[in-house]
């Protein structure tokens, strides 16, 4: 039987967030506003934090960012959208200062160095393109299902929406994919300092 190796997904030890408060205040954001889709099939993303009193950091193409792809069968590694100055993100955007989303932003500010924060969505039956990243990120799941598995170089792993924080290694050709009936939440944040050197 084939060992699987899960090296480049890392559960942060000791570290553990209440799902149900998360969902509920996941509720409350999502009566306010719609996930941004830049006209994207299947991609949404709505910021957390900001450039401080920045409004312009969380609009137009800042929602995604930089990353590496191999679109067909040349094998040429092509570079797509824009890149960003993750450094600079350190304001929670203002709709999320009286929510849970708080208290978890905070603490992980304090553990970690991170750039941009953001819910990603990810609509059912869909999956995203084959690509890396410039750092790796952070994931929290807050809504997801048994169908639902993100793959870093074919090797897939589904993470559980129980609270628990794991760090993936983005800077690895990878996708996410969802092949279930609903769609897929996750707080997603980018990880400043590489724990996979």
């Amino acid at each position: 039987m084939t060992q699987l190796n899960f090296t480049n997904f890392y559960q942060v030890p000791d570290l553990k967030f209440d799902i149900e408060r998360l969902r509920g205040d996941l509720n409350k954001i999502l009566k306010k506003r719609n996930f941004s889709t830049l006209n994207i099939s299947n991609f949404g993303a709505i910021p957390v934090n900001q450039i401080p009193n920045d409004e312009e950091s969380v609009k137009g193409h800042n929602i995604r960012g930089v990353y590496w792809t191999i679109p067909n069968e040349s094998g040429k590694e092509e570079m797509r959208d824009i890149p960003i100055d993750e450094s600079k993100y350190t304001q929670l955007v203002p709709e999320f200062e009286n929510t849970y989303f708080k208290e978890v932003y905070s603490t992980l500010s304090k553990k970690f160095k991170l750039g941009r924060v953001r819910l990603l969505l990810k609509e059912p039956r869909s999956t995203l393109s084959w690509h890396k990243d410039p750092e790796p990120r952070l994931h929290i799941p807050i809504i997801t299902n048994l169908g639902c598995s993100m793959v870093i170089e074919n090797v897939a792993k589904h993470l559980p929406a129980d609270g628990h924080v794991t760090i993936t290694n983005n800077t690895k050709y990878h996708n996410f994919f969802n092949g279930g009936e609903q769609s897929r939440i996750h707080l997603v944040a980018c990880v400043l300092e590489n724990p996979f050197k």
